[in-house]
């Protein structure tokens, strides 16, 4: 069991790494355009682009931990009724492996587009970054989040002592 736990706070460490990277990135790169901008009147050309690609690669890298962990936005309208009825964790696990199986068809479009993107080396417009990079890195985080999902509803509704796992730091 301590080698699961390790190989999960892993797979939890290295996508959060890389959003936390990309976050810095953005941050460093927003802080000196506006100092260009302002300054020298030459702000940095790529900045849009750049700005596009750290916020997709931010948010996708952290979906699969914010999922493992319940912590997305969530509609709770029926869960009253569902916890008068003693069945809010049944609901929560079938929802949740739901959704989780639901993931597979996004991710298996963004594969189309990235795989078509290749095809016609379409490219960022002032870096000609390969687009095609992106789309796939969204597409591999969306079925990694959509398998965390069906995890965590399986988990709920087999064996909810197990939850514990992933810290809900």
């Amino acid at each position: 069991m301590p080698i699961l736990k390790r190989l999960v706070q892993l797979s939890v460490a290295v996508p959060m790494t890389v959003a936390a990277i990309a976050l810095f990135g953005l941050m460093v790169m927003t802080f000196t355009d506006v100092v260009m901008r302002s300054t020298f009147n030459a702000p940095i050309e790529a900045a849009t682009e750049l700005t596009r690609i750290a916020i997709a690669v931010i948010v996708f890298s952290a979906l699969p931990l914010l999922s493992a962990r319940g912590q997305h936005i969530a509609v709770d309208l029926l869960d009253p009724i569902f916890v008068r009825l003693h069945m809010k964790r049944l609901l929560d696990g079938v929802v949740t492996v739901l959704c989780g199986a639901m993931l597979y068809y996004p991710a298996t479009r963004v594969i189309v587009l990235a795989e078509r993107s290749r095809s016609y080396g379409d490219q960022t417009e002032y870096l000609n970054i390969p687009t095609f990079y992106l789309g796939w890195f969204i597409a591999i985080m969306t079925f990694a989040t959509g398998l965390v999902m069906v995890l965590r509803g399986l988990i709920l509704l087999f064996a909810p002592n197990k939850l514990g796992l992933i810290r809900n730091d």
